[in-house]
C-alpha cells in the first residue's frame, strides 16, 4: 500500500514540476499566437500552419525517430543497472543527429519549389521553404540533447529548456511581428529553432555523461536498435503528419487559407493547451514504462495509475474549458474567432477518452512492436482523416469537433482491446468506475450549453466544475493522501 502510494506520489510529482513549467509556456504560447491574429490574421495563421507543417512532414521522416527511441535506450540502460551502455548510446546518438539533421535540410531544399506548389497552389513561398530548411537541421540537434535529458528523467532541466527557449522567442517575436507582418514568418520560425537548440544544449551539457568518441560507422552500428525503433517511429509519425496535413491541404482549397487559420487556431487549444497534461506527464511516464517493460504486473500498475492521475486532472479542465470557451477564444484570438466555439467544444470532449487511450497507448511503444505500431497507426491516421473530412463537408467547423470526438471513442475502445489481447495489459473495474462517474459529468456539463437561460446554464456548469474538483481531489486523496503530502511539504519547508 505504501509502495503503491509513494508511486502515485511519484506520478503527481512529476506531473507538478513539468505541469508548473509548461503552464508557463501555455502563457506565452497564448501570448505569441495573440500577436499573431492581431498583426497576421486568419490569413497568417493559414501560412504560418502550412511551412510549420510541410516542415514537420519532411522532418518527420528524416529525425529517424531519434527523440523517442533515444529515450527508451537510455532509461532502459539505467533502470537494467547497464551504466557502462549509456556513453556508448549518448555519443552514438549525438552523430545520428547531426547526419539526420543534414540529410533533412537537404531534401527540403532540392524540393521547395515542389513543397510550395504543394502547400500553397504555387512558387511563391519556395525561398521561403530554402530558408526555413535549416530548422531541420537545429530541430534534430535540439532532439539530440533532449532526448538525452528524457533518458535520464532530468524533468527541471527538461523543462527549464522549453521554457526559456519559449520566452525568448516571444520576446524577439512580438517586435518582428508587428513591424514586419507576414514578411517576419519565416525569420520568427529560424530563430525560434535556434534558441530551442541553444538551451537544450546548456541543459544537456549540466548532465555529467563520460564523452566516447566514435565515428560514423561506429554510431550507426550502435544505434541499430534506436534505428530499428525509430525508423517504425518516422514511419508513424510520417503517416499521421501526412493525413493531418493533406486535411490542411483540403481545408485551404475547400474554405481558403481563412477557414484554415480557424481550424488551425482551434485545433492549437485542443490539442496544444489540453495537451500540458499529456507533455507533462509523458516526460516522466515514458522513461519510467521502458524501465519495468518487462514486468507484466509492475506494466499494469504504472499504466492504470498514470490513466487515473490523467483521467482525474483532465476532467475538471474540460468542464472549466465548456464554461469559459468563449473567453478563451475571444481573449487568445479575437471576436472573428468566435466561429471555432462549438468546434473546440465538441472536439475538447474527445480529450477525455484521449487521456485514457494515450496512457494504453504508450505499451505498444514500449515494447517495441514495429509492426503493430505501424498497422495502428494507419488504421487509426485513415478513420480520424476520414471522419474530419466527413465533419467538415457535412458540418463544417462544428463537425469537425464532432469528428473528433467520435474518433477518440473509437480510439480508446480499439486500443483497451489491442492491450489486453496483445499484452494482457488492461485497467481494473475500479478505474472504469471512476471513468464513467468523470465522463458523466463532462457530458452533463456538455449539455448544459444547449440551455438557453444564461444565467441557469453558467450556474450549472459553475456547479459541475466544483463537483468534479471535489470528486478528483477525493479519488487523489485515497490514491496519495494528500494531506499527509501537504504536511510533510509544509515540515520541509520549515526545517
Amino acid at each position: 500500500m505504501v509502495e503503491e502510494r509513494n508511486q502515485y506520489r511519484q506520478v503527481i510529482k512529476a506531473t507538478s514540476i513539468f505541469g508548473g513549467i509548461q503552464f508557463l509556456n501555455i502563457i506565452i504560447a497564448v501570448i505569441k499566437w495573440k500577436a499573431v491574429a492581431i498583426f497576421l490574421g486568419a490569413n497568417g495563421f493559414g501560412i504560418i500552419k502550412l511551412l510549420n507543417s510541410t516542415i514537420e512532414l519532411i522532418g518527420e521522416f528524416t529525425k529517424v525517430g531519434l527523440d523517442t527511441s533515444a529515450v527508451k535506450e537510455i532509461s532502459f540502460a539505467e533502470a537494467s543497472k547497464k551504466e557502462n551502455k549509456i556513453p556508448i548510446i549518448v555519443s552514438s546518438l549525438r552523430k545520428m543527429v547531426w547526419l539526420t539533421g543534414t540529410v533533412g535540410t537537404i531534401v527540403v531544399i532540392f524540393f521547395s519549389p515542389i513543397l510550395s506548389k504543394l502547400a500553397f497552389g504555387n512558387t511563391n513561398y519556395t525561398i521561403a521553404f530554402v530558408w526555413i530548411s535549416i530548422t531541420l537541421l537545429f530541430k534534430q540537434l535540439s532532439v539530440g540533447q533532449l532526448a538525452v535529458l528524457q533518458g535520464f528523467r532530468k524533468l527541471n532541466y527538461l523543462a527549464k529548456a522549453g521554457l526559456y527557449g519559449n520566452l525568448l522567442s516571444l520576446i524577439i517575436t512580438l517586435p518582428l511581428y508587428y513591424f514586419f507582418g507576414k514578411d517576419a514568418i519565416v525569420s520568427v520560425i529560424i530563430l525560434s529553432s535556434i534558441l530551442s537548440l541553444l538551451f537544450s544544449l546548456y541543459y544537456s551539457n549540466r548532465v555529467k555523461i563520460k564523452v566516447i568518441k566514435v565515428s560514423f560507422k561506429e554510431a550507426f552500428l550502435q544505434s541499430k536498435s534506436m534505428l530499428r525503433l525509430g525508423l517504425m517511429l518516422s514511419i508513424q509519425g510520417l503517416i499521421t503528419i501526412t493525413f493531418a496535413y493533406s486535411f490542411q491541404i483540403f481545408i485551404s482549397h475547400y474554405g481558403g487559407l481563412n477557414e484554415l487559420g480557424f481550424y488551425s487556431a482551434g485545433f492549437l487549444i485542443i490539442n496544444s493547451y489540453v495537451n500540458l497534461i499529456f507533455n507533462a506527464m509523458r516526460a516522466d511516464y515514458f522513461p519510467r514504462l521502458s524501465g519495468v517493460i518487462e514486468k507484466l504486473i509492475d506494466l499494469r500498475k504504472t499504466v492504470e495509475q498514470q490513466a487515473l492521475i490523467a483521467l482525474l486532472i483532465i476532467t475538471p479542465i474540460v468542464i472549466l474549458f465548456l464554461l469559459i470557451a468563449p473567453f478563451i477564444i475571444k481573449t487568445l484570438y479575437s471576436k472573428d474567432f468566435s466561429i471555432i466555439i462549438w468546434f473546440v467544444s465538441w472536439g475538447i470532449l474527445g480529450t477525455l477518452f484521449k487521456a485514457v487511450s494515450w496512457s494504453l497507448g504508450y505499451v505498444i511503444l514500449a515494447k517495441g512492436d514495429s509492426k503493430l505500431f505501424i498497422k495502428t497507426a494507419i488504421v487509426f491516421n485513415s478513420i480520424f482523416f476520414i471522419l474530419n473530412v466527413l465533419g467538415y463537408y457535412f458540418g463544417s467547423l462544428p463537425g469537425i469537433g464532432v469528428s473528433f470526438l467520435i474518433y477518440y471513442c473509437f480510439h480508446f475502445i480499439s486500443l483497451k482491446y489491442i492491450t489486453k489481447l496483445k499484452y494482457n495489459v488492461y485497467l481494473t473495474k475500479n478505474f472504469y468506475n471512476i471513468f464513467l462517474i468523470s465522463l458523466l459529468l463532462c457530458s452533463i456539463s456538455f449539455l448544459s450549453l444547449f440551455i438557453q437561460n444564461s444565467l441557469f446554464k453558467y450556474s450549472m456548469l459553475i456547479i459541475l466544475f466544483f463537483l468534479s474538483l471535489l470528486y478528483s481531489f477525493k479519488i487523489l486523496n485515497e490514491k496519495i493522501d494528500l494531506r499527509d503530502l501537504i504536511c510533510n511539504f509544509r515540515f520541509k519547508k520549515n526545517g
